[in-house]
């Protein structure tokens, strides 16, 4: 299979190098430093112990470069329409974009590079971290799932996971894969989104009133939306498990208060943006959300 991986990072490393394993790999990044390691060096990624050495084809920009079969992003979500148009090239009419971003929503940006039924959708619980300039610590390995907005006419998501799982990873299809994205999306779009806002450890939102009321304000609008969707959301649950992680997690320190706090663009859009953007189309009401995602804007264009 041709594949595009657009994105270097830990994530997009892991897939990349494994993928090229049996398949024609392209991963793309616009750090030159980055590009000139993987294609003098290999990409290292520290894995079970070992230290293994792939060799995807690294590129900086994607021009001369065939059409793909399949083009999967893992670049941050707000970079994500910039990423796309750039290698619009890669793109044919039988070419599938999948994405694996935190988040969700990101179908949105997606569909205005190809039509339904060539959008795959999913969330990836393998982790990595970046050690140096191309090289990569895989820290985990888990499920990698994947769904479509429509019905898999052409069996494509079978083509997937067989590719996939022969390169060491583990794909389940998954026939409602919104169900799973949102389970994911309701801590972010409630504990992590007011850590931002606050700029505070995890730990603070269950030990301060006002604040796990907001938290939970949250959560309530989140599985209205969720509800009008057709998705299951156990709101009593939800908000247990939520106080669970800031209880179990007092030092944690979420994304997207990293971002703001290092002046940093966040991904609010695709977490607590993709709340709104779902309440609009299903006719729910979120004025929590709607606060939340402009206090976040409202403190990215703060000075460092």
């Amino acid at each position: 299979m041709k594949i595009a991986i657009i994105g270097a990072g830990a994530m997009g490393s892991i897939y990349g190098g494994h993928l090229s394993l049996k398949n024609e790999v392209y991963l793309i990044d616009t750090n030159e430093d980055i590009i000139s390691s993987i294609n003098n060096n290999g990409l290292i990624i520290e894995e079970n112990g070992k230290s293994n050495v792939y060799r995807p084809k690294a590129v900086t920009n994607s021009e001369g470069l065939p059409e793909m079969d399949l083009v999967v992003l893992f670049v941050k979500s707000l970079y994500s329409k910039v990423a796309l148009a750039g290698n619009k090239n890669l793109i044919g009419e039988n070419t599938y974009l999948m994405t694996l971003q935190n988040g969700s929503g990101h179908e949105d940006i997606l569909g205005e590079f190809v039509d339904d039924k060539h959008i795959i959708i999913g969330t990836t619980e393998d982790n990595g971290a970046v050690l140096g300039v191309g090289h990569i610590r895989r820290g985990g390995i888990g499920n990698t799932n994947i769904g479509m907005l429509v019905e898999d006419n052409e069996g494509f998501l079978l083509k997937v996971k067989d590719t996939f799982d022969c390169c060491g990873f583990n794909v389940k299809i998954h026939d409602n894969i919104q169900q799973l994205i949102w389970n994911k999306l309701f801590t972010n779009v409630s504990l992590s989104v007011v850590t931002g806002i606050l700029q505070v450890k995890i730990g603070y939102i269950r030990s301060n009133e006002y604040a796990w009321n907001m938290t939970k304000a949250l959560i309530h609008e989140a599985v209205e939306v969720a509800h009008k969707m057709g998705l299951e959301a156990d709101e009593e649950k939800i908000t247990k498990d939520v106080e669970n992680v800031s209880i179990k997690s007092p030092e944690g320190v979420t994304s997207i208060c990293a971002d703001l706090g290092a002046g940093r663009k966040t991904e609010v859009d695709t977490i607590s943006g993709s709340v709104v953007r779902a309440a609009n189309k299903v006719g729910v009401k979120v004025p929590t959300h709607e606060f939340v995602v402009n206090m976040v804007h409202a403190m990215e264009c703060k000075e460092k």
